[in-house]
């Protein structure tokens, strides 16, 4: 058993609101200099720079863990996270069935750069990545559940894109995993200042856009046995010794 210092929520240069510097190997090469012992990749509404993330951290001591970011069609953000790749693709899979369809505008939003583990330009994706899904938080979580993964409701104490937000409480028939707050906040506050978590994990993340927010935005730390999705689930339900080291 050890300490596991852990970023759940970072986005690469595929999200439109991410810079440039945010390559999956320049996110990788950051996190072994700091230290960083596990990254999830989630970006907007897509996954297409996982794999190149996790090819970046081969022969290194970082764990990737593939994810997403979705946003519901309550406008409310949601981390989404899986142990393994082909979990993600067939979660993948049910988000394109639920997107605007809409085109994006790189010149307002931002691009969507698609690379490779050498950070070599793929594609740029065509799909409005900044908008709501069809699909509501509810179904969201149900299918994520089905699939194995985890789901967490990002930066909650945030004024907007939150399920306190955008809903006011936590529907009863949404099943997270966790709860996350911003740098504004810290998790022992949480519980305190947003009561209508209740008894929810809560967890901290850098919701990193820019290398800068990567290197000295918040982290999670867990004390578990290895950086796994479930010693991860453990720790947060304190079981088997696991825990989040507050």
């Amino acid at each position: 058993m050890r300490r596991y210092v852990a970023d759940l929520h970072v986005h690469s240069l595929l999200s439109p609101c991410a810079e440039i510097e945010m390559t999956p190997s320049n996110i990788v090469w950051h996190a072994v200099q700091h230290k960083i012992d596990i990254v999830a990749i989630t970006d907007h509404n897509a996954c297409d720079n996982v794999v190149a993330a996790l090819e970046a951290a081969k022969g290194t001591e970082v764990t990737i863990l593939p994810g997403m970011e979705v946003e519901s069609k309550e406008e409310v953000h949601l981390i989404v996270l899986f142990e393994k790749m082909r979990q993600l693709k067939e979660w993948e899979q049910f988000i394109k069935r639920y997107m605007s369809g809409r085109l994006n505008d790189a010149e307002r939003f931002g691009a969507q750069f698609i690379v490779d583990a050498d950070d070599n330009f793929v594609a740029e994706k065509p799909e409005m990545l900044l908008a709501s899904l069809t699909v509501g938080i509810a179904e969201i979580t149900e299918q994520v559940k089905k699939i194995g993964g985890l789901c967490i409701a990002s930066h909650v104490d945030r004024p907007t894109y939150s399920i306190i937000s955008q809903l006011g409480f936590i529907p009863a028939d949404v099943e997270l995993a966790a709860v996350e707050v911003s740098r504004n906040m810290s998790i022992e506050q949480a519980a305190k200042r947003i009561p209508a978590i209740g008894r929810l994990p809560v967890i901290t993340a850098s919701d990193a856009h820019v290398m800068d927010d990567f290197i000295n935005g918040p982290k999670t730390v867990f004390y578990m046995e290895q950086p796994t999705l479930s010693e991860i689930r453990q720790a947060l339900l304190a079981q088997n010794l696991r825990k989040v080291v507050v």
